[in-house]
């Protein structure tokens, strides 16, 4: 009687540990306030390597836009970036990065390579991407990403987002966050959120 009597404590505690993690399975559409379908974009890094934005379906990943031209945001949005990456890799967060390229005439993989170098990015989770088309970048921006993208016909600038998002699983846009004054904090509680 003793046996059974243990083994049915066992056996509900087993039921109540399931139940409490099913309860860890967030709702995204709960917790983040968009949901923005991110179309396909195929391009290289600036390693050379292909890259398609449907590869980073499964995993959650953030993103950005970015010109290493650019004489304004860019290169402290892309400092912060790269405060983010460090945090991630404190907090043991493997969530990769990708910061687009808008300027990918002049933005080859060695330019981003140099680019990247100067905030010490870890590319083995940071991908700069660059290898399509002028047209190709402002409408992916302009549709899955509902920000602006274009160029500046009186400069050689761009006029971009300065947003880091928050890419889910299913490759939906799910949050936007600034990467000029960054919430730390709320980028790290929002991935501890949804890593799995």
């Amino acid at each position: 009687m003793k046996h059974f009597f243990a083994i049915c404590v066992i056996m509900l505690s087993i039921l109540l540990l399931g139940a409490c993690s099913a309860d860890k399975e967030i709702n995204l559409d709960e917790e983040f306030s968009m949901k923005l379908e991110v179309s396909e974009l195929t391009g290289k890094n600036q390693d050379e390597e292909a890259f398609a934005t449907s590869d980073k379906k499964g995993e959650y990943w953030l993103a950005n836009f970015i010109f290493t031209n650019c004489d304004t945001v860019c290169p402290p949005m892309t400092a912060n970036m790269a405060r983010v990456q460090r945090q991630m890799e404190e907090e043991g967060l493997d969530i990769s990065i990708v910061s687009f390229s808008i300027d990918p005439d002049v933005d080859t993989p060695a330019a981003l390579k140099a680019y990247g170098n100067q905030v010490e990015a870890d590319y083995s989770s940071w991908d700069f991407v660059t290898g399509y088309s002028q047209e190709d970048i402002e409408r992916f921006a302009n549709v899955s990403f509902m920000v602006p993208a274009a160029k500046d016909e009186s400069s050689d600038q761009y006029m971009h987002s300065t947003g880091i998002f928050l890419v889910d699983k299913e490759g939906y846009v799910r949050e936007q966050y600034s990467g000029m004054d960054v919430p730390f904090e709320e980028i790290m509680e929002d991935l501890k959120k949804v890593r799995e």
